[in-house]
């Protein structure tokens, strides 16, 4: 599965649109991370456990949306783009959202 952040392949040609597809992802946060996050507040440093975390959920909502892609035909995702939203006190939810298509 061809994935693009712009609106083409480049080098390559769409012959057919098959819409919007998407992929979702809905995490909460570990109290265990929270307390460690809550250190590296006071000394500085990369938070490594949320790092991993937004990792797996942006790896599991776009494999979700290339899942969708698949199912209608498609061999590529153009205009790929990402949103979060908090969806509960603790919880966020990551959408991936693009437009399938079958490129040549």
């Amino acid at each position: 599965m061809i994935l693009s952040n712009i609106e083409t392949v480049p080098g390559k040609t769409i012959k057919e649109f098959f819409g919007v597809v998407t992929g979702s992802t809905v995490r909460a946060k570990h109290i265990g991370r929270d307390f460690m996050a809550g250190l590296k507040n006071i000394i500085g440093g990369e938070l490594k456990g949320y790092t991993e975390l937004l990792h797996e959920a942006r790896s599991q909502a776009l494999e979700r949306m290339m899942q969708e892609a698949r199912s209608t035909g498609a061999n590529a995702v153009v205009n790929v783009r990402f949103s979060t939203s908090s969806v509960a006190q603790g919880a966020a939810e990551l959408f991936a959202y693009g437009t399938a298509v079958r490129v040549e």
